[in-house]
């Protein structure tokens, strides 16, 4: 019989602990696939989850924020509300001031030294002997086109101080930048002024008028401090006005003429279109921070000055004061004219014409008229 396995040995049985093990291997493995799966699942659901919650959360965010009061808008220090409070009280305050200013200054008048002080400088000083006067009829049509001017001025200004959104925006036909139609009418309105100021200050000099306005001796300041205790006192000085200013008056008109309304025009200048802004030195050397910090400032002593000068014109005799500045009408004699009505009908056409002029300026009638020089948008 043959025999396959010549060398008579038993042959070795095949090893399943190599199978085994890797099933074993394969379903530990798997395990930690499971495991992994299961964790990385749980991780999944888990960041889905959060991130849901952050998503859930962030309306309540929002509409926390708009449940946030609105911010009240201030009148210069005060809230509305409160100028309701601070108003009357600080109004109480001045008349009790202006009582006791009364009061002491009244105690002043009455003792030797400030009695021969007035005596001495009565509140005027006289005029060089070449001095015009009377107010000529150009000076009163200057007068009153400059108050016209001057209150839409300071109107346009303010709208363009608080305006938010302006109504409509107005752009040279000569290029330039596009800027509200409120600001071209302001711009507008300061050019007429200036043109108006420009011809008043020639014709001052010219006409010789500069000098009941400009103070020609030193005797203006003391006889000025006198005219300011009469007038605390309500005890009032009685000059002419178409003679002679008291120097008081003499000072105010000085500064109002030649330095109020030069800083107004130098500072408005800075700010307008017409300043050169791609010029990097002038901008340097004049700074428009510098320009606004004064600007707002001489606008309100242009309020103050206006709001005083009316009220002494209607207090110290009205119709004759009217007559002089509106009608061109006086005498030496300060009772001539006083119980003539024609400067106040000059001046209440006058009112007419500027209310007519505040109501009408709005920005669909000033349309047309900024048309002519340029274009006007919504935007």
């Amino acid at each position: 019989m043959s025999n396959d396995n010549p060398t008579g040995d038993q042959p070795e049985p095949k090893t399943e602990q190599p199978t085994a093990e890797k099933a074993a291997a394969s379903k530990t493995t798997a395990g930690k696939g499971v495991r992994s799966t299961r964790t990385s699942t749980t991780r999944t659901s888990s960041t889905r989850s959060g991130s849901a919650k952050t998503t859930k959360a962030d309306p309540r965010k929002k509409k926390k924020k708009k449940k946030k009061k609105k911010k009240i808008e201030k009148i210069g220090p005060f809230t509305p509300k409160q100028w309701l409070v601070v108003g009357p009280v600080g109004l109480l305050a001045l008349l009790v001031i202006a009582a006791l200013a009364v009061l002491g200054v009244r105690a002043l008048l009455s003792s030797e030294s400030v009695a021969a002080f007035v005596q001495l400088y009565p509140g005027e000083y006289h005029l060089p002997e070449s001095a015009p006067v009377g107010l000529p009829a150009w000076l009163g049509w200057q007068h009153a086109f400059n108050v016209f001017l001057i209150v839409l001025i300071i109107r346009s200004g303010l709208q363009v101080r608080y305006q938010r959104k302006p109504p409509a925006y107005w752009k040279s036909r000569w290029g330039g930048d596009k800027i509200s139609i409120n600001l071209w009418f302001h711009q507008t309105l300061d050019v007429l002024w200036v043109l108006n100021g420009a011809i008043f200050v020639v014709l001052l000099f010219v006409t010789g008028q500069w000098m009941r306005i400009v103070p020609t001796s030193w005797e203006v300041f003391p006889n000025a401090l006198s005219a300011l205790l009469q007038y605390v006192s309500l005890d009032w000085p009685t000059e002419n006005g178409w003679v002679n200013y008291n120097s008081l008056q003499q000072l105010a008109y000085f500064t109002t003429v030649f330095v109020a309304a030069p800083l107004a025009v130098i500072t408005g200048v800075r700010m307008s279109g017409f300043w050169p802004k791609q010029n990097a030195r002038l901008n340097a050397l004049y700074k428009v921070e510098w320009a606004r910090k004064v600007h707002f400032p001489v606008m309100l002593y242009f309020v103050v000055f206006i709001i005083i000068h009316v009220f002494l014109v209607f207090a110290t005799g009205a119709l004759r004061n009217l007559n002089h500045m509106y009608a061109a009408q006086g005498s030496t004699d300060p009772n001539a004219y006083a119980q003539n009505w024609t400067g106040f009908w000059f001046f209440f056409a006058s009112l007419v014409v500027i209310v007519a002029a505040w109501l009408l300026a709005r920005p669909m009638l000033l349309a047309p008229v900024a048309r002519l020089l340029g274009t006007v948008s919504s935007r």
